[in-house]
């Protein structure tokens, strides 16, 4: 009797695990979002004391932009997530100098994806939170800086660092989900004149992201 209870209670969670593998089977292991980001930088930067700017005083601009990403489901806790955009233009101001200011002194472009391993706590809730750890690598073109009376300026092509996340999905019907999505990223670059570095600047934004997300 003990043997068949055993039995029965294996052949149970057999099926209780078929069951919600098969789930996972039906919604797939992969899932695309759209989300509407808000980058909020850190703005932090060396000071130049030449031209008497100070530190903190470059400043990117805060902005919407929007990303593409795209989630595979490794297990159903265990995924990994590659958030990508097109080239975003970014203004950047010098808020005090010898100069006064506020002052514009220029635009360039940057190119930022990121990508995270992500644990999903409530792989088969209606509400699905979730954190992800990961690397930022951010490509720098088309910059267009120059400070009036002491010349052009330049950025560094390129900026690895760490990145941070914690969101949640929320189902909303069969394989359709809202998303919530906050990140914060690792950014800086060197500011040069003439190929001399003269401040380094850490935009550290933080990334906050609503969206829709379809799984498949």
């Amino acid at each position: 009797m003990e043997r068949i209870k055993l039995g029965a209670a294996v052949m149970m969670g057999v099926v209780g695990m078929l069951g919600a593998a098969q789930a996972h089977a039906d919604e797939g292991p992969w899932e695309i979002r759209l989300r509407a980001l808000y980058l909020s930088p850190a703005n932090k930067s060396d000071a130049i004391p030449a031209i008497a700017v100070p530190a903190d005083a470059i400043h990117i601009n805060s902005r919407w932009l929007p990303d593409i990403n795209f989630e595979y489901f490794f297990t159903p806790n265990w995924s990994s997530e590659l958030v990508l955009t097109y080239p975003q233009s970014q203004t950047v101001t010098v808020e005090k100098s010898a100069l006064g200011g506020p002052t514009d002194i220029g635009t360039f472009k940057h190119l930022p994806p990121v990508l995270t391993a992500k644990y999903n706590f409530a792989p088969d809730a209606t509400i699905r939170p979730y954190v992800g750890l990961g690397v930022n690598l951010t490509l720098i073109s088309k910059v267009d800086l120059a400070v009036p009376t002491v010349g052009k300026l330049d950025l560094s092509s390129s900026s690895v660092g760490p990145a941070a996340q914690a969101g949640l999905d929320v189902k909303l019907a069969d394989h359709w989900f809202a998303n919530a999505d906050v990140k914060y990223v690792k950014l800086h670059s060197d500011v040069k004149l003439n190929g001399t570095k003269i401040s380094e600047v850490r935009i550290d934004p933080w990334l906050v992201g609503v969206g829709v997300g379809y799984r498949f």
